[in-house]
């Protein structure tokens, strides 16, 4: 028989075991990665992604701003100029270029113009300065030929070699898509000392031959000289060109002027 000492010690202990809380179960095995502390402070700290298929608003775009101001219609041009004295400043020349500056201001002027030349030493000069420059020029101003026509005995100038010689040097402007202008001989017959009447008929044949350049495409315009410069009697300068010069061949600030708002009329009145 089990004592009663052993049976209440049994009983005691039955009922603690009824009475202990339920031990917790293993956890589940992991379906990843284990993510070390940090991994998961930055997953903490990190958006969440955004929904699938939810656009994303896209901004307004600013108001379009006004359309640019239209380019100035002013184009830039690079003139050469070759002449004798009535185009050298050094001999008081070259009004009319100067002139035309002061109406174009996006004109820039090479001026080759060297007293006393005839055109055959003209067309070397051409040569040397302007067809063999870098420049690429808009424009060739060509105007001589009175000295010529008084060296018919000494240089032995005749109108077809200044024809030849001015040619010449239309030809190159045209070969390279510069616009040619070509300028008549100015009046001359108040130079007493040098003119006669083979002489005049020498200047009215080359000058006759020079207005017929545009006609057959070796020249872009024509500004006559001859005619503008002259008034009642066409083989002498207007008494009012002469000043402050005497000499008949030369011709002064209003005559200069005069040729200049011819040369821009024919050839630039788009420069303004």
């Amino acid at each position: 028989m089990i004592p009663p000492q052993t049976r209440l010690t049994w009983l005691l202990a039955l009922v603690a075991a009824c009475n202990a809380p339920e031990r917790p179960s293993a956890p589940p095995p992991a379906s990843g990665p284990v993510k070390s502390p940090a991994s998961a402070s930055a997953s903490a700290l990190s958006p969440a992604p955004a929904p699938v298929n939810v656009p994303v608003p896209v901004p307004a775009l600013p108001p379009a701003s006004a359309p640019p101001s239209p380019l100035s219609s002013s184009h830039h041009y690079l003139l050469a100029a070759i002449g004798d004295s009535l185009t050298d400043p050094r001999s008081h020349g070259g009004g009319y270029l100067e002139y035309l500056k002061t109406r174009c201001p996006t004109l820039e002027v090479d001026n080759f113009g060297k007293g006393a030349t005839m055109v055959n030493q003209m067309r070397r000069s051409f040569d040397e300065q302007v067809a063999a420059s870098p420049k690429r020029y808009t424009h060739l101003v060509i105007f001589g030929g009175v000295n010529d026509l008084y060296s018919d005995l000494t240089a032995f100038r005749t109108p077809a070699k200044i024809e030849a010689d001015l040619g010449y040097m239309y030809a190159w402007g045209k070969a390279h898509d510069v616009q040619v202008i070509a300028l008549t001989v100015a009046p001359w017959g108040g130079f007493k000392r040098y003119f006669n009447a083979s002489r005049a008929e020498a200047t009215r044949s080359v000058n006759a031959w020079i207005r017929e350049r545009p006609g057959k495409g070796e020249v872009d315009y024509v500004v006559d000289a001859y005619a503008l410069l002259s008034c009642g009697d066409p083989e002498s300068l207007c008494e009012r060109f002469t000043k402050p010069y005497k000499d008949g061949i030369h011709f002064g600030p209003e005559g200069q002027t005069l040729l200049g708002q011819a040369l821009f009329r024919e050839a630039f009145s788009d420069c303004e």
